[in-house]
This record gives structure tokens, sequence and C-alpha cells, in this order.
């Protein structure tokens, strides 16, 4: 009798094992909110000096992280989109405002740091090890990584065993992200699998000098969080522009301030100033949060499916659907293009 007791006690183990072995604990099952962050300067801009032409950088760190109940990160996807707008002597335009503009992450090998950076690996190739590394961690720790400089331009190399032959570049802007995405975390429905970010960069409403119109660099940096579930449905979604302008005088010098804060629209509240233009008394992020509302349970493929109207020049894709007439008055197909690559590049 023991010894049948014995074979069945043996049967029953050996039978978990192959159980826990056929359904590997999914790391993703831990993820109860996402959060969307940014760092943008405009530190790298120049004014017309000699043969030194005018131009207006905007860099825009964004950062998307998901986390679990313990506040340790589950995902992080980091990107940043460097931005140029260039003039001639006259203060004439001379960037194409209609030119597809490319994050570092998009450039790929062509962003051309492999050769400069000590260690043979390209941007893209060192912050995804930085990412990896920032997985599995708080946001205490992370934020406490331990740096070094390097060299003036370098002055916040990662100092870890982990990544002093895998990461060359400074880090603290991603690392200032990911704070400020974690501070603004949201919570996300359950089944959260795979999390993705997305933009869409325009210099469209940049001006070269004509007549009282003085030079104005201005790029506009949507961003968007998504995470999605097994089905690829939407199940929280953070969507944000950075609209940043480089102003000059009438010589060419710059005169916006690198050293004030450049806030999102969303970071920007009633200041913003849209609610009495609205038409239904909304501001920017109140509307944009319906739009987010909207898009959960949705796939990328029925939120770009939105039906959309013309409300004037300025307005070319409203939603046109029943449950946000009386919400949303915003053209929205950037946000839409940007949710829609958020799904594309999903992790």
């Amino acid at each position: 009798m023991k010894k049948l007791l014995s074979v069945a006690l043996v049967i029953m183990l050996v039978a978990s094992v192959f159980a826990g072995c056929s359904k590997p604990q999914v790391a993703t099952e831990g993820i109860v909110k996402i959060g969307l962050g940014h760092v943008t300067s405009i530190a790298s801009s120049k004014s017309l000096d000699g043969e030194q032409l005018p131009v207006g950088q905007v860099d825009t760190t964004m950062v998307v992280v998901a986390l679990d109940k313990d506040n340790k990160v589950v995902k992080v996807k980091i990107d940043t989109a460097q931005t140029k707008v260039n003039f001639d002597a006259d203060l004439k335009l001379t960037s194409n405002p209609a030119d597809e503009y490319k994050t570092k992450v998009e450039l790929g090998d062509t962003y051309g740091m492999k050769g400069r950076s000590g260690i043979g690996k390209e941007w893209y190739e060192q912050i995804a090890e930085l990412e990896k590394w920032m997985v599995g961690k708080t946001i205490d720790e992370i934020k406490n990584m331990k740096t070094k400089e390097r060299d003036a331009s370098h002055p916040a190399v990662p100092d870890v065993a982990e990544l002093t032959s895998k990461v060359t570049i400074t880090v603290q802007d991603y690392i200032n992200a990911v704070v400020e995405a974690a501070e603004n975390a949201v919570a996300v429905q359950p089944g959260a699998e795979k999390v993705g970010l997305g933009q869409n960069i325009s210099i469209a409403s940049s001006k070269g000098k004509d007549g009282d119109q003085l030079p104005v660099a201005q790029v506009d940096t949507v961003m968007a969080g998504v995470a999605f579930d097994k089905d690829g449905k939407i199940v929280g979604v953070v969507i944000d522009t950075a609209q940043t302008k480089v102003n000059f005088d009438a010589d060419g010098k710059v005169t916006s301030n690198f050293n004030e804060p450049i806030l999102t629209k969303k970071e920007r509240g009633n200041d913003y100033g849209m609610k009495s233009r609205s038409g239904i008394g909304k501001e920017w992020f109140e509307q944009i949060a319906e739009l987010e509302k909207w898009m959960v349970g949705k796939t990328a493929q029925e939120v770009q499916n939105m039906k959309t109207k013309e409300k004037d020049a300025s307005h070319p894709a409203v939603p046109d659907v029943a449950e946000l007439t009386s919400k949303v008055t915003i053209t929205v197909q950037d946000y839409i293009e940007a949710v829609v690559e958020a799904n594309q590049n999903a992790k």
C-alpha cells in the first residue's frame, strides 16, 4: 500500500513539474498602470553668427513605462526626437515642413553613433540595454543609478557593472523621463501584455522672416504610450503633445530662454487656453482624456478606422462618432497615427 502511495506521489510531482513547464509565468501579468514621460530641451539651438546659420533644435525624450503593484518596471520604451528647423542668412525657412522627421530609434544605424561610441554600439542598441537594465527595478532604484562624467558632453554615463561595456551615452534625461512617467502613471484594465510608444513629429507651424513676422521654429511632437492585451485591444492609453517654439529676433538671435521648463499640452492644463475657443467649453487635456477613454477596448485598427469630418481648414479630422461629437472638437489624425505606431512597436 505504501509503495502504491509513493508511486502515486511521484507521478503527481512529475505532473506538476511538467504543468509548470507548459505554462511559464508571464511577467506582463503584473502590469497595473502605464505612464508617459518626457524631457524637452532647446539648448542646442543656434543664433545667426557669421557662417553659423540660425537653427532651432528641439530634443524631446519620450518614455512609456509599465509598472506593477510594487512600482517596479515591467516594461519600458525610450526614444528621442532630435528635430532641427533650419533658416538661411536672410532668416527664411529652409527646412521642408512636409518632410518626415524620425526619432533616434527610427534612424537606426543611420544615426551614426556606432563608430564614435567606443564600444561599437549604435544609439538604439545602447538604449535597448538601458531599458533591459531598468526592468524589474523600482523607480527609486532607477533614479539612484550611479553615474560618472565621461566628458563635458557626457556628464552622466552609467557607472554600474552591467552597463559599463554596453552604454556610453549620458542617461540623465532618460532617467528623468522615466521618473516623470511613473509619477503620471494611470491605471489600466486587466490583461496588459504589450506596451508600445508611438509618435508624430511636425514642423509645419514654423515660419521664416516675412515683414513683421519674425522667424520661429515650432516643433510639435505627439507622443502616445499604449498598453495592449493578448487580442491586441487597448487596455490603457496616454497621449500628449510637446508644442515647442524657438523664437528669433530680426537679427537671427535666439530670444527663447534655454533654461525655461518646456511643458506639454497636458502639463499646461487650463493655461493652454483652448476652452473658450473649443465650442464645447472643454480644454485640450479634457478633450484628449475623452479620446483616450474612447480608445480603450478597441484595437489599433478600429481606432485607425474612426470616422472623422472636416470642421475647418485647421481642423481636417474631428471625430464624427456619436460618443465624441459633444466631447472632442480637436483634430485627431496625429494622435491616431501615434497610437497605430505604438501598436506596431509594441513588445
